[in-house]
């Protein structure tokens, strides 16, 4: 299945203008810009390999605003859209989220597959508390 041209040109420019609204500081307005893409999907929108970064862009928002219960509903919805399980980033993300609901197992498990999908680097952006919560448990 393939978005057609217009959908996936219009997607695209939405998120784009939501990334420089993101980048600027505007994190609301580039939410926004993520959820207007987002609607645009077809029905079954989990279906499209589109609504995997659309979820990762408006949970990011989310995460960096301490929105962690929308930060969280965002990535749960990720990881179950094409490409999403398995990939490291949404795998970190949901392991951080875990860990800010004191769900230790279950942060413990993400962060692992995150680290095992991408090595130290892709703890290296964010606090340091997830990376040394993952060393008592797991040999980094």
């Amino acid at each position: 299945m393939q978005l057609s041209d217009s959908t996936y040109s219009e997607i695209t420019a939405l998120s784009k203008q939501g990334d420089d609204l993101v980048k600027a500081g505007d994190l609301e307005a580039g939410k926004h810009k993520y959820v207007t893409a987002l609607r645009l999907l077809p029905e079954n929108h989990r279906e499209w390999e589109a609504a995997t970064w659309l979820y990762v862009a408006i949970g990011d928002v989310h995460f960096r605003m301490n929105n962690y219960d929308k930060a969280f509903k965002c990535f749960f919805n990720a990881v179950q859209c094409p490409k999403g399980l398995g990939n490291p980033y949404i795998h970190l993300r949901l392991g951080q989220l875990y860990y800010e609901q004191d769900n230790l197992e279950k942060a413990t498990d993400e962060l692992t597959r995150a680290y095992m999908g991408a090595g130290i680097s892709i703890f290296m952006e964010d606090d340091p508390k997830y990376l040394e919560f993952l060393e008592t448990k797991i040999d980094v």
